[in-house]
């Protein structure tokens, strides 16, 4: 076999941040750069599908990248140094192993193993449950090589935790991303696909490093144009991007317009249980798998924010879900059917309907009528990826349904990608929370990689942050944001402390002041953004439209049901069972009982729950007010602190990073410092309450 050509997109002229994990820098060490280079000199193949391939490919470029030196590919592996292939390829026993030693492992799990080989040599063996587990156990070596770690007595098995691990992309198909805040799309230009498709492997190849396996390449909101992607004039350029994300074992789903059999198939109704409706979605599966045979499925999002769905006949959810799962089924496609539903022309004089209640009154009485094939995709709050929400109560409550849970990795609402904001944190608290579903300990990350309820398809998805800009995401810390999220949505159990540092070595080098210095800054991002916008859980309080900076009363009398109810007196929303909108039930107990009294319900969750006067102490012993003023001066001394390590590296970090990142950080401060005026500013003419440390307040 020829060694695998290598990808031109690999060495363009683009700033190293534009690799962005994927360094694979040069082995410096002479020692260690002597034996690797001897060692990594041959792989032989047992394995031969366009998924190994792309793991021989990456394999090759990676190592000739360290050590300089070009892998010979050999399909007579014997005498190679590495081994690759799939448990049922490669003869197990020959290296002391049997197909026992997978069973525990899922389709995608895989085994990296130091064995004796011809002669008693060494050799290492990468062997996946199947060609994806194969490509998995590449990468995870390449990324052992890039953080100095011993081969010597290699021993691991590694599987993921969930089934469906997933990027959204809300991309439209005139170039432009919605939420995107790092260019413009990769995909699309002029209502076409681009025709950069070495763009679109290096993204595949991204992802797939780190540990995802499906992806939607079109906005949830489908426009007109949109519309037509599954349609003869676009499917055969789908399938092309299809194909290149499929050899990286990503399957490729559309996001689709609820009301197509009118706009495409020129029927007079879009109702789900229309006989004529039915039949033209089978059609139109058949044409799809006829294109594309390994096609993923469907990305729905019906009756919310104005887009079509069953509501207009009188239908429910499992009515509208269903109807597009029968035509799937015969090819092995999904119907990912969104719970983002709610009322969105609410009157702000009306206190007691709730936005944040909408989503388990839609679908907990839904339960158990969907299909086999479909799952419900529910955000990880009630509201709307919020800097601060509680966990949503319908996570937990569906027993008989298959779900995935939705997170946002464009910073849409955390300061996008112009603010650093790791989101790891946030995402572990989450995972880790106690529904109390099926009792004590019954966690998030339990419920969503199915083990609870048994669901045979589970998953997480989230919003991609990637566009064209150079690095890929804008601001080059906000990549650390979707490689944690791959790394944690492939093992739950990896602290954030581990994704970091990892993150961070394999990005910039192991320098320990960068490692440091960058660390600190992540690890702290999320809690100075919290402190200096939104207080103890109120949310929202931004500019309309873009959501980028503070305007405290923008939405306050707006149609979207996201206020904070602030007059002289107090803040905060009433959600509890005897004087407010009775939220707080939606939970498991003993959650309820906590979220809706005011003496258990946590400090950073309380304007969330409970509409308090300014003067109420919280658990820390500060007033409202008082911890508004402190936490807002708090969070612009933070983001100070960050500028001071971030030049603390120059030197250390190439120039085009370190000034991206600089430019950066400048716009955040003048951010945090408008937020702090305003917000303080604001609570001081409410309450009229002076600051007990007597700070410039205007």
């Amino acid at each position: 076999m020829e060694k695998p050509a290598l990808d031109n997109t690999k060495t363009r002229q683009y700033p190293k941040s534009y690799r962005a994990w994927l360094q694979y820098r040069r082995i410096t060490d002479d020692n260690t750069y002597r034996k690797y280079r001897a060692w990594l000199s041959s792989v032989g193949l047992f394995t031969d599908s366009v998924i190994t391939n792309s793991a021989v490919e990456e394999l090759a470029y990676a190592v000739e990248s360290m050590l300089d030196v070009t892998p010979f590919i050999s399909h007579s592996p014997q005498k190679a140094s590495i081994i690759l292939g799939t448990h049922q390829d490669i003869p197990l026993e020959n290296y002391g192993l049997s197909k026992s030693s997978f069973e525990e492992l899922n389709n995608e799990g895989y085994l990296m193993r130091m064995v004796s080989g011809a002669n008693n040599s060494q050799q290492l063996l990468l062997a996946g449950k199947s060609d994806k587990g194969v490509l998995y156990a590449v990468f995870t070596f390449l990324r052992l090589l890039q953080m100095n770690t011993s081969m010597d007595t290699l021993d691991r098995k590694d599987a993921p935790a969930h089934l469906f691990r997933m990027i959204n992309q809300w991309d439209n198909i005139d170039g432009t991303v919605e939420r995107g805040y790092s260019g413009h799309s990769i995909f699309y230009i002029d209502n076409d696909f681009k025709e950069d498709i070495d763009r679109m492997k290096d993204y595949a190849r991204l992802l797939s490093s780190a540990g995802i396996n499906a992806i939607s390449i079109n906005n949830v909101n489908v426009w007109d144009t949109e519309t037509n992607l599954i349609t003869a004039e676009y499917l055969p350029k789908v399938k092309k991007v299809s194909d290149i994300f499929n050899a990286y074992g990503i399957s490729l789903f559309l996001s689709i317009n609820y009301a197509s059999p009118m706009t495409l198939g020129k029927l007079d109704t879009a109702d789900p249980l229309d006989s004529k409706v039915k039949m033209w979605w089978k059609e139109k599966a058949a044409e799809l798998y006829h294109y594309i045979p390994s096609f993923g499925g469907f990305v729905v999002k019906a009756d919310s924010e104005g887009r079509p769905g069953p509501f207009t006949y009188d239908r429910n959810h499992a009515d509208g879900a269903n109807v597009l799962a029968e035509a799937l089924e015969p090819y092995g496609g999904i119907v990912i059917w969104r719970c983002f539903v709610y009322n969105h022309k609410q009157d702000w004089r009306d206190r007691k309907t709730d936005r944040a209640k909408a989503a388990y009154d839609h679908f907990k009485p839904m339960d158990g009528r969907f299909l086999d094939n479909v799952i419900l995709q529910i955000k990880n709050g009630p509201m709307d990826f919020q800097v601060r929400e509680p966990v949503s109560p319908l996570i937990g409550a569906l027993e008989k349904t298959n779900y995935m849970l939705e997170l946002q990795i464009a910073q849409e609402y955390t300061g996008q990608q112009i603010d650093v904001c790791y989101l790891i944190p946030q995402w572990k608290e989450y995972l880790d929370f106690d529904t109390h579903a099926g009792g004590k300990n019954t966690k998030v990350k339990d419920i969503t990689n199915g083990s609870v309820y048994k669901n045979p398809l589970n998953g997480i998805a989230a919003v991609s942050n990637i566009g064209d800009n150079l690095n890929w995401t804008g601001h080059t810390l906000a990549q650390a944001n979707l490689y944690g999220y791959g790394k944690l949505i492939w093992d739950p159990e990896i602290s954030t402390e581990d994704i970091t540092r990892e993150w961070i070595v394999l990005t910039f080098g192991d320098h320990p002041k960068v490692v440091e210095n960058i660390e600190y800054i992540l690890l702290h991002s999320w809690e100075a953004y919290e402190r200096y916008t939104s207080p103890l859980g109120i949310g929202w309080m931004i500019n309309p439209g873009h959501h980028y900076g503070p305007n405290i009363d923008g939405y306050e009398y707006s149609k979207w049901g996201t206020y904070h109810f602030a007059d002289r007196e107090g803040m905060g929303v009433d959600r509890t069972v005897e004087t407010g909108t009775g939220y707080t039930s939606q939970y498991f107990s003993p959650n309820a009982e906590k979220y809706n009294s005011l003496e258990t319900c946590p400090d950073e969750l309380l304007l969330f729950f409970h509409h308090v006067p300014y003067t109420h102490t919280l658990h820390s012993g500060k007033t409202v007010i008082q911890h508004i003023y402190d936490t807002h001066f708090q969070g612009v001394e933070m983001v100070e602190n960050f500028i001071e390590k971030w030049e603390e590296l120059e030197g250390h970090i190439d120039e085009w990073t370190f000034e991206n990142v600089k430019e950066r950080f400048q716009r955040q401060l003048d951010n945090a410092i408008e937020w702090r005026d305003q917000v303080n500013t604001y609570f001081y003419r409410k309450s009229g309450i002076e600051d007990e440390k007597s700070r410039t307040i205007y």
